[in-house]
């Protein structure tokens, strides 16, 4: 899989999308109830959305209708449903970059004793794990299937400036939102985009994660568009550069199949 040679170019003007205030307002309330990870009642819900009381109580019951989220009477406290588990469920069965790159996360896991994860690319502001296998070394990133990620940061940010049809504005700009822990000047980070570019993989060695490794390899669809990467997350120097060298090969092999298996049909992306 070699990077796409060609220079970044703007993007053509989306569909205009027409907000719909209701599905906005439902969407924010189960992020924000998935990501307190305690009940919350509907004046904590309304405070921290800036939502008129009475409005987010019609919404809060429309979702429990819907067994998106659950009352408990005696607290007054809403949480996540069970229908949130069968949604999630059905993504993860249906969606083919997962079943497809299980096996390989697997693989290399335990091969290398890494942290494997599979990654959806969603554009400039987002990526989402939707696929992940841990080592057994005493070593944990806090990361799980669902998580959310600015869609620039770490090596796959990276990956994502690089194969991106965005302006080096857009990127640019999007790119002073990140935090990092150990802090790279733009000028920096661009040249390691550029590199990425050229090498077909990214590498992030502790400005993310401090003391963490991450490198990431993009799953190209058949325009050479980036859709997923396949990554690993372990200690700094728990590999020496030989076994780091080999294991990215390895990754490229994977990314390479993966990308043949989900679009070698597809003539049309």
């Amino acid at each position: 899989m070699t990077a796409n040679p060609s220079p970044q170019t703007a993007t053509k003007s989306a569909p205009r999308i027409r907000p719909v205030p209701a599905v906005t307002r439902a969407v924010a309330i189960l992020r924000l109830l998935g990501k307190t990870k305690e009940p919350m009642n509907v004046k904590s819900i309304s405070d921290a959305l800036g939502l008129v009381p009475s409005t987010c109580l019609h919404i809060l019951r429309a979702l429990t209708a819907e067994k998106l989220l659950a009352f408990d009477s005696a607290s007054k406290r809403y949480r996540l449903g069970t229908g949130m588990l069968v949604l999630a469920r059905s993504v993860m069965e249906t969606n083919s970059f997962a079943q497809v790159v299980q096996p390989a996360l697997d693989l290399i896991s335990k091969k290398w004793g890494v942290t494997a994860i599979g990654v959806e690319v969603v554009d400039l502001h987002h990526m989402v794990v939707t696929a992940l296998s841990r080592s057994e070394l005493p070593f944990r990133l806090h990361v799980d299937v669902g998580s959310r990620f600015p869609g620039l940061i770490s090596a796959t940010g990276r990956l994502v400036a690089a194969y991106s049809e965005h302006t080096p504005k857009e990127i640019a700009q999007q790119f002073k939102s990140l935090r990092w822990q150990q802090p790279i000047p733009l000028a920096t980070w661009q040249q390691e985009v550029e590199q990425a570019r050229i090498n077909g993989y990214s590498v992030d060695n502790g400005s993310y994660i401090a003391g963490v490794a991450i490198i990431a390899v993009p799953v190209l669809d058949t325009r050479q568009r980036i859709t997923h990467t396949i990554v690993t997350a372990g200690i700094a120097n728990q590999l020496n550069p030989e076994q780091t060298s080999t294991m990215i090969q390895e990754l490229m092999q994977h990314a390479r199949y993966t990308s043949n298996q989900l679009y070698s049909g597809d003539q049309t992306a």
